[in-house]
């Protein structure tokens, strides 16, 4: 067992916290309060080959391991997680399944100008009435000769008002139930491909999201991902890798939050000394180091285990149930080392409070994690 990083992933650590520290730091909450795309950030990342980590390099991307990815995925995180999450949907939920399940022809024209960061992609799974049961979906898929012709919608998908194609899921028989699941990989600029304007969310406002309808959109068959009936078992396979990135993503917010109230307790005075020194302070500063610990080793763990190339979706389930519900502790337990100060918008740490939530809910809910868990514990 080794918990030494190697050189490269030591320096993809430090490239990537000098990025965060000056290129999204001084601008996060910015972008938060105006709701604001962070463009320049995104073609940054690009250049820095950060929305392709793991893919290889023949196929456009940086050829590095899912550790990098986890480690990239905190820096970023820790200083903006809108940006955080727009790259973790181009690498875990966008680039990841093509490179899986893709073929060669697939792979040049969806996968390598996402990986270099050309174009973006999201990933559509999450339907109105369709969230946590991910396999009621009601868009539908009907074949038409060479053709398929896609009817339906869906909703919260991250990147979707700025993507380029997207991993959509759709019901080819709803008689097969799960088994009629059949993934597509469609440009969105294909006729009766219809956005709306982005959500309104109470956090990660700069990574935009929006619902989508498909008005009798036609896709060429060859844009099957997989085969016919292979949808859930790639949406689920590709949410195992997603967990990890949003796992990560938390991580970098909970440091946030946690570094900031470390520093905050040395400037605070109250009773003549600085709040730092009063044991109250100080068990909060230890809960706080100890849960990032914690939630970091599960990440790393999980992301090892992918690189391994073996079954990881107990693992990553418990990194991203654990480094969620951590991060929203350890921000609010910051928010409260700055008193006050901590509710104001002066204070990036209401952010962190408000950011760190949804990491709890997206790409499967806590609940959802505990059930994956369970029945992988179990099964065995």
């Amino acid at each position: 067992m080794n918990f030494e990083l190697t050189d490269i992933q030591r320096e993809i650590q430090r490239m990537t916290r000098e990025f965060a520290a000056k290129e999204l730091i001084p601008n996060a909450r910015k972008w938060d309060e105006h709701h604001a795309w962070p463009t320049d950030a995104v073609k940054k990342l690009a250049e820095l080959s950060l929305l392709g980590v793991a893919v290889p390099e023949q196929n456009g991307g940086a050829g590095l391991d899912n550790v990098c990815y986890a480690i990239a995925m905190e820096e970023i995180s820790r200083g903006c997680a809108s940006t955080g999450v727009i790259m973790s949907v181009n690498n875990s939920l966008y680039c990841d399944p093509i490179m899986k399940y893709g073929t060669d022809a697939q792979k040049e024209q969806f996968l390598a100008p996402f990986a270099r960061g050309e174009k973006l992609g999201c990933f559509g799974l999450t339907e109105p009435e369709a969230g946590s049961d991910a396999a009621a979906q009601k868009t539908v898929a009907v074949r038409k000769g060479d053709e398929y012709v896609i009817n339906g919608s869906k909703n919260w998908i991250t990147n979707g008002p700025k993507a380029d194609a997207i991993v959509l899921m759709t019901m080819t028989n709803k008689e097969a139930g799960h088994k009629g699941i059949t993934a597509f990989m469609v440009p969105t600029d294909t006729p009766g491909f219809i956005r709306a304007e982005p959500d309104k969310k109470m956090g990660i406002s700069a990574a935009w999201s929006c619902s989508m309808f498909f008005e009798d959109m036609r896709v060429p068959a060859k844009y099957m991902l997989g085969k016919e009936g292979e949808g859930f078992k790639i949406a689920m396979s590709t949410l195992d890798g997603g967990r990890i990135g949003i796992a990560s993503q938390a991580l970098g917010i909970a440091r946030a939050a946690y570094e900031e109230a470390v520093r905050y307790s040395g400037e605070r005075k109250s009773f003549g000394k600085p709040i730092r020194e009063h044991q109250a302070i100080q068990f909060m500063i230890a809960d706080m180091a100890t849960e990032i610990d914690a939630a970091r080793l599960l990440v790393w763990r999980a992301a090892l285990q992918k690189d391994k190339g073996v079954r990881h979706s107990a693992e990553s389930a418990m990194a991203k149930l654990y480094a969620s519900e951590m991060a929203s502790r350890v921000a609010n337990k910051a928010l409260q080392v700055h008193g006050g100060m901590g509710y104001s918008k002066e204070m990036d740490v209401e952010r962190h409070v408000r950011d760190a939530r949804i990491t709890e809910i997206y790409e499967g809910t806590s609940e959802i994690q505990r059930i994956v868990i369970a029945a992988n514990l179990l099964r065995e």
